[in-house]
């Protein structure tokens, strides 16, 4: 089960590099009010939801303790982030305070899934 596990852990992990790296690359664009999200970004987010669903089940059913009011502050925050990019995807450019909105909230999620012990 600790294999499937880390598995899912490394899945998760590249859903968050793709959707942190989507807005970093769209940093210097989202200066000059041109940015868009990226399919990375929507594809990044899904990959997020699917395996973080995954694991909460699997650490359920591994008898580990599962923190349920993080769980549940890291899905609102995902289920915001996207929505909007969701929405905004096939826009040819976003609104910066929407596009820094969800660079925000990614990291802000990742901090979450770091500090909160």
């Amino acid at each position: 089960m600790d294999v499937v596990i880390h598995l899912f852990v490394g899945l998760h992990i590249i859903g968050i590099a793709s959707l942190l790296g989507g807005f970093l690359t769209q940093m210097k664009a989202m200066g000059s009010g041109t940015a868009r999200f990226s399919p990375a970004m929507l594809h990044g987010a899904l990959t997020m939801l699917v395996t973080g669903v995954a694991l909460v089940g699997l650490n359920q059913a591994d008898d580990n303790t599962v923190n349920n009011i993080k769980i549940g502050v890291k899905l609102a925050l995902l289920i915001v982030i996207l929505g909007l990019v969701y929405v905004k995807r096939d826009e040819e450019t976003v609104d910066k305070g929407l596009f820094a909105t969800v660079g925000g909230l990614t990291t802000a999620n990742i901090f979450i899934a770091v500090l909160w012990t």
